[in-house]
């Protein structure tokens, strides 16, 4: 089964890279050490590297709905948590002796 199938994704969009022979030969090795397709392999790590990028960031635009549930969660009542309370009544185990 394919990716495409495994996702339940059709695949209509293209990509087109430009590499040097050696970067293709190593990215293809890479793939095929780990059982997929150059595609696969290019798709796959150029969704982590865009995850760990966007992960970083430090402004996010919400729509007026999102903005206002977020502003409600803020507004909600804090809640007792026993297991956090306690843990943060330990002394850390960083702290200097």
């Amino acid at each position: 089964m394919s990716t495409e199938q495994k996702s339940g994704r059709q695949k209509d969009d293209r990509l087109y890279l430009r590499v040097s022979s050696d970067e293709k030969l190593i990215v293809e090795e890479a793939a095929t050490e780990l059982g997929l397709t150059t595609s696969a392999f290019i798709v796959r790590e150029a969704l982590a590297a865009a995850e760990e990028v966007l992960a970083d960031r430090t402004r996010f635009e919400l729509s007026p709905k999102q903005w206002d549930a977020f502003v409600a969660r803020l507004d909600e009542p804090v809640r007792d948590l026993p297991e956090i309370r306690r843990l943060l009544s330990e002394p850390s185990p960083f702290a200097d002796e």
